[in-house]
């Protein structure tokens, strides 16, 4: 049995990967770890994981990480590098933080605050590549993955088929997006009290400050194989967890909006946590909650001229902790589903 850490084990994310590895059939649950909520039992801050309610919750350090054969790190933005550099080799380590997300020293500069990492192995084995490839085949036997942002997961494959087949440009790509409250972390932020968010919904990082957009970039420019440009505008919904993204994107010249759909289908027929819907049907958030799953829409609007691709996921699941162990499964050379839903839960 493959021992596994979750390192940031009091947060969101963290809870939700104990979630999904109580049903994994190969991966034990070993250290649970946490920072100012160290010493605390597990049952009291996740009263929802009643097998694990007697935990406590040990100190984040890398003694207590290093022993096992996976360390999940649900840490804040900036803290992952340091840990994961003293951390053995032979530990597979899954960071869903940002640390290592992306590429471009510049591009982190400009949305966090601490030195550039650098780049691991991108965790997101359905995004589509030129050439037919896919992001999975860097990831089998990898020892280190950087687990995709939420908004990114999406967003980035509503999008990539069409960049990759050609039939939309890259260069004015506008995306709007919905979150719920989760995606913002468990801390206490006053504009994310009750009183605030119920029935109503506010933007925030508007004009491309929001710090996915990089990431989102990147994704896109890789599928394209050529600089990609968006303008990324997320709104926070009255809703605990979920995404809905609606992307729009030019249609290229001489693509026939009759064969545009079919470019989506074929390019996720055999992907398992990928879908898409029946014409005339459109995705829900109601329908991706506690799921491993994306569902997609593609539409034409002939009009404009535009591509429109409405996508669901579950912030918490598919956009983090369930990515993460679908990355950790394709590192260990596991069935990639192995532990992870693929039905939701209704209503």
């Amino acid at each position: 049995m493959t021992r596994a850490a979750v390192a940031g084990a009091s947060g969101y994310a963290g809870g939700e990967i104990l979630r999904l590895l109580l049903a994994h059939p190969d991966l034990k649950i070993g250290a649970v770890t946490a920072g100012s909520n160290a010493g605390e039992r597990l049952g009291t801050i996740h009263p929802h994981l009643v097998p694990l309610a007697d935990r406590v919750l040990e100190d984040t350090n890398p003694e207590v990480l290093a022993g096992h054969d996976v360390a999940f790190l649900a840490l804040p933005h900036g803290h992952s590098a340091a840990l994961a550099e003293q951390l053995p080799a032979g530990v597979v380590v899954i960071d869903c933080g940002a640390d290592f997300r992306l590429e471009s020293a510049d591009a982190w500069a400009r949305f966090y605050d601490t030195p550039h990492a650098g780049s691991w192995p991108y965790g997101m084995p359905e995004l589509p590549l030129p050439g037919g490839g896919r992001q999975r085949d860097v990831l089998a036997g990898a020892r280190r993955i950087a687990v995709p942002g939420c908004y990114p997961t999406g967003i980035s494959l509503a999008l990539a088929p069409g960049l990759v087949a050609g039939v939309i440009e890259p260069d004015d790509l506008v995306v709007v997006a919905a979150s719920g409250t989760s995606g913002a972390g468990k801390g206490l932020k006053a504009h994310l009290l009750g009183s605030e968010v119920m029935g109503s919904m506010s933007p925030y990082g508007v004009g491309g400050g929001h710090r996915h957009s990089p990431e989102i970039e990147q994704n896109l420019s890789r599928a394209a194989g050529r600089p990609a440009s968006i303008s990324f505008t997320p709104t926070l919904a009255p809703m605990p967890r979920g995404i809905l993204a609606t992307s729009t994107a030019r249609l290229a010249p001489g693509a026939d909006p009759d064969a545009v759909r079919a470019v989506w289908e074929r390019t996720y027929v055999d992907e398992p946590f990928v879908h898409v819907l029946p014409e005339g049907t459109w995705p829900r958030t109601a329908d991706v909650i506690g799921s491993n799953l994306v569902l997609l829409q593609v539409a034409v609007d002939e009009h404009a001229g535009r591509v429109v691709v409405a996508s669901a996921v579950d912030n918490l699941t598919k956009g983090t902790a369930g990515a993460a162990v679908q990355c950790a499964n394709l590192a260990l050379g596991l069935d990639e589903t192995t532990g992870l839903p693929l039905a939701g839960v209704a209503p």
